[in-house]
């Protein structure tokens, strides 16, 4: 019964290919698909010679017909995508509708070209799809890349999953690809599009319609056939290009029962897009893998090629070779040709007319792994798949719709030279003192950075932003272009037409919602600013900068804001300020506005210490460098002040002590004696030593060197304290004498070797490993076990 059944299913199947998808006779011609693939795209362009349609209608958001002069324009180049940004007041959402050249959508919009017929995208709108679906559904739960369209329901139905297991075949791609790519080229283009309506048919039949309608299937086929209806009021041949599964949809007779939602302001562009996002194995929801591979056969098919699968092999081995070679992997021109005949004949085992992706992979990984299958023999598997995939990225014409931030874009990498015609990480190492145009890349590449385009990341160079490494002078960028980084160039272009513009204006943006007493974030952004090149900017900011700090009574903002400031005009030069008269008068504003608050942090809080020890050695550094004598003594006259007070923690007693000393203001020796009352004082005290030394040694680590009552007395703590407070003061003590260089490290062992008469190697021997200290511990209790049976102990 279930034999009968199956040949009454098919024969109703073949009956509906053949009088209601795939009749030349009639007014409308069905032509299913599978998304980007090279035989679908072959018998599509044999179907429009046969039935000479007079327009093709094809599945692609209806938004975005004013695309299609762009898209089928000569000097347009695959792969290229469509763009959709739809927002709503929850969240942003964004698509993709990718064109390879060799997807069938992309095919037919050149094929209407040249006949010169009109071609049309009859699909609902993206944001209309969003309207359409309920809130819990995945793409309204998820604001990540998606694509236009998504075969999971035709991939993951039960039917092809059982069929993958009859025929063999690992997955679908390569169940497709054995019975439609190989196969299905040597075909007649009716049986070709009957086996593709059968098994897309059979899948649909998977789900019911409550899954159909939750996935937004019901509503856009009901949509497709509206637009169906309006084409047959005015051509008499048309032809309905649609991804298979929505064939049995459109021939349907259902009644139309969905109101479809409108969305509101939805952005639409053309875009590049690359060979490697196109790939579904790189997350691309619809659509086969190894891009660069199937182009080549879609090439091979385009010049007649009788074997074009086997034609695109013969192309990978090489280069798959000469990739090894340059790695230093030990391939020979044996181990290739092996592969190609391993290949044929697995082709043979697998009863297919030639050996396709799949068997490529399989030769090349049998012939040119030696031993096991692992991570350190896994490279020329790995570098095939990169072949097959490819590096490439599009070409867009030149267009009314074209971005003005996104040519800005391409124009600055063309003027600093940077290489964004492939999708590959690239390096750029900028001269910034030596070269002018250097120092403008520099800007652009902030800026980029900045905007969050993910084009570039600095690997190397000063981190103006965080005080790192200023002394640098040269900066290292690792960048590559992608369609990720035009959707994100698309979406700053609400800031600004240019880079510059654009970070300029989101800038000005961040800024309006900082308070106005908050001083040192407006210094960060001013030098955010003059990092990026925004001249226009900087005047505005120091401004606001200025403003604020009159209103700014925190310590530790201020001293930020100095250190800002003060780097500023450290590298004046570099930065290319001009006015540095006011940058100096408003940094003897705020140096006297910090010190003037220095005898408030008598009792700050413990999150803070750490952070005050930092600003006053900073604050020590830049009275130095005062030339008033009132500079330096308000600073001093502060420092005793906050000395005085018992509340002050131990760290910053260390750190105000060492300064003092440092100006003389205090004998050198009071830094023992302070030490001294820690050490050799009360428990409570002697926790605090560690503290107090980090404060100390974070200003003038020599006093350890020169002060031998330190040293002296810190053996004799150690000595006598119990246990207990050892294991609590240790972890502290071992932080302060971090600060010390490995030489420094070195000069101490010396010193401690000659407090106890020992030599510079016994103190800097290598400690005892702590498995081994266990061990010992196991032992030593195990004798002392079996001793104590015996009475020995």
């Amino acid at each position: 019964m279930g034999s009968l059944l199956q040949r009454e299913e098919m024969d109703q199947i073949n009956k509906l290919a053949a009088e209601e998808v795939y009749n030349l006779n009639k007014q409308v011609v069905y032509f299913p698909i599978r998304h980007h693939s090279p035989a679908c795209s072959f018998h599509l362009k044999k179907t429009i010679e046969a039935y000479q349609p007079t327009i093709i209608l094809i599945e692609g958001p209806d938004n975005s017909n004013h695309l299609i002069p762009i898209l089928a324009n000569e000097q347009t180049q695959p792969p290229v995508s469509i763009y959709y940004a739809y927002t709503t007041e929850e969240r942003k959402y964004v698509c993709y509708f990718p064109f390879l050249s060799y997807s069938p959508e992309y095919v037919a919009l050149l094929e209407a070209k040249r006949l010169q017929i009109p071609a049309s995208f009859i699909d609902l709108g993206y944001g209309s799809r969003l309207e359409s679906l309920e809130d819990g559904h995945d793409l309204k739960k998820h604001n990540e890349k998606q694509s236009y369209h998504d075969e999971r329901m035709l991939s993951g139905s039960s039917f092809i999953q059982q069929l993958c297991t009859t025929l063999k075949c690992r997955n679908f791609d390569e169940l497709w690809e054995k019975v439609f790519e190989i196969e299905g080229i040597r075909k007649t283009t009716a049986d070709f599009v009957k086996e593709v309506f059968a098994y897309c048919y059979l899948s649909r039949k998977c789900y019911d319609d409550v899954a159909l309608e939750a996935e937004g299937d019901l509503i856009r086929e009901a949509h497709m056939r509206k637009k169906i209806e309006e084409a047959k009021q005015t051509h008499d041949r048309i032809l309905v290009v649609t991804g298979g599964f929505h064939t049995y949809g459109l021939i349907e007779n259902r009644p139309v029962t969905y109101t479809v939602k409108k969305a509101k302001e939805e952005k639409v562009y053309p875009m590049v897009y690359t060979y490697q996002e196109a790939d579904q194995l790189n997350g691309y929801a619809s659509g086969m893998p190894f891009v660069h591979y199937y182009e080549n056969v879609w090439r091979a098919l385009e010049k007649k090629e009788n074997a074009p699968f086997t034609k695109s092999a013969l192309t990978y081995l090489p280069h798959l070779l000469k990739k090894l070679r340059d790695k230093d992997e030990s391939n020979s021109t044996a181990d290739a040709i092996e592969a190609y005949s391993l290949m044929s004949g697995l082709a043979v085992m697998r009863e297919k007319s030639e050996g396709g992706a799949y068997e490529l992979l399989d030769s090349v990984l049998s012939a040119f792994t030696k031993g096991e299958r692992s991570i350190a023999t896994n490279q020329p598997i790995e570098a095939l798949r990169e072949l097959m995939t490819g590096d490439g990225i599009g070409r867009v014409a030149k267009n009314d719709l074209d971005v003005p931030i996104v040519r800005d874009c391409k124009e600055k990498c063309k003027t600093h030279k940077l290489q964004i015609s492939t999708t590959g990480r690239n390096q750029k190492i900028l001269e910034l003192y030596a070269k002018k145009t250097h120092r403008q890349a520099s800007h652009f590449f902030h800026c980029m950075q900045f905007l969050g385009t993910e084009f570039c990341q600095k690997e190397a160079g000063p981190d103006w932003m965080n005080y790192k490494h200023v002394n640098l002078v040269r900066e290292t960028w690792r960048y590559g272009y992608s369609s990720y980084v035009e959707a994100r160039l698309i979406e700053a272009s609400v800031y600004g037409g240019t880079v510059q513009e654009a970070a300029a204006q989101k800038l000005e943006d961040m800024v309006k919602e900082l308070p106005q007493h908050q001083s040192h974030e407006l210094a960060k952004w001013l030098l955010q600013a003059i990092v990026m090149g925004l001249e226009e900017l900087e005047e505005r900011l120091f401004e606001l900068v200025e403003q604020s700090v009159k209103q700014d009574g925190h310590f530790l903002s201020l001293c930020q804001t100095l250190k800002v400031l003060t780097m500023l005009h450290e590298q004046k030069r570099l930065f290319g300020l001009k006015d540095t008269a006011r940058l100096e008068r408003l940094l003897d504003e705020i140096y006297y506005e910090a010190v003037t608050k220095i005898a408030w942090q008598s009792n700050p809080h413990p999150d803070e210490w750490s952070a005050i020890a930092e600003q006053l050695k900073f604050l020590y550094t830049v009275s130095e460098q005062k030339q008033a004598a009132d500079a330096r003594e308000i600073f001093s006259d502060q420092l005793q002040a906050l000395l005085n007070s018992d509340q002050l923690p131990a760290n910053l007693v260390g750190v105000v002590t060492a300064i003092l000393c440092n100006l003389a203001v205090l004998d050198r020796s009071e830094v023992s004696r302070r030490a001294r009352a820690y050490m050799l004082g009360s428990p409570d005290q002697i926790l605090h030593t560690a503290p107090y030394l980090q404060g100390v040694f974070l200003v003038a680590r020599d006093y350890l060197f020169y002060e031998e009552a330190l040293l002296s007395d810190l053996n004799q703590m150690i000595s006598y304290i119990s246990y207990d407070d050892f294991i609590q003061v240790v972890p502290e003590l071992r932080l302060a004498f971090t600060y010390f260089s490995p030489m420094e490290i070195t000069m101490l062992s010396e010193k401690v070797a000659a407090l106890f008469n020992a030599s510079v190697g016994d103190v800097m021997g290598s400690f005892v490993d702590e498995k081994v200290m266990r061990e010992a511990r196991r032992l030593d209790q195990g004798i002392k076990e079996e001793y104590a049976k015996w009475n020995l102990i």
